[in-house]
């Protein structure tokens, strides 16, 4: 896992949830953090502005996104390898 994209998504990922990026773990869901709808989507556009990617995230399915949500790793794990992606 890059250091790089982990410590930037969790800070992404504390700021929506008014935290401090090391009151964030990788176990953690977003509703654990308190992070509803809005701020997951609020989410979602910080990281793809933040690594300039598209997340396959539909926000009116996301039990259909391709883009694991389920925990701050999933997510970590999931930005990792579009950022791959795009570098590739």
């Amino acid at each position: 896992m890059s250091a790089s994209v982990k410590d930037r998504v969790i800070e992404i990922i504390a700021e929506q949830a008014v935290l401090e990026p090391g009151d964030v773990t990788m176990e953690q869901t977003l509703q654990d953090l308190g992070i509803d709808s809005l701020g997951l989507v609020e989410s979602i556009f910080a990281i793809e502005e933040a690594f300039d990617i598209q997340v396959p995230f539909n926000a009116n399915a996301p039990e259909q996104s391709d883009f694991d949500i389920s925990s701050v790793a999933s997510i970590i794990a999931a930005v990792e390898g579009l950022v791959k992606e795009q570098t590739a």
